[in-house]
């Protein structure tokens, strides 16, 4: 697991949030508490998370069985003023190259 203490500084250039979203894109059927273990957060604060992106409209779930199936909606833009002119898409593109 890599949390932001093993980061060498104790900061990260991308948020709990963009952490989440990318772990969600890389396996849409995750579990939440795998998503926490991934990230370094509790399953609480990622059940947060998930809330405000689909409050925001960058996620959507149905329920498949006993588990989530979690879908992105890529052309949501980035929040930010400076970045507000990207989609959400282009910045998980970008990681997904790694």
């Amino acid at each position: 697991m890599t949390t932001t203490s093993d980061s060498g500084g104790g900061w990260t250039f991308l948020t709990n949030h963009s952490h989440v979203l990318v772990c969600i894109a890389d396996d849409p059927d995750i579990r939440l508490r795998e998503v926490a273990d991934k990230v370094g957060i509790t399953e609480r604060a990622v059940q947060r998370i998930v809330a405000e992106l689909e409050d925001a409209g960058y996620l959507t779930h149905q329920r498949q069985g006993r588990r989530n199936h979690y879908e992105i909606d890529a052309g949501v833009p980035l929040r930010h003023s400076l970045e507000n002119h990207l989609e959400i898409g282009t910045l998980l593109r970008v990681l997904a190259s790694r």
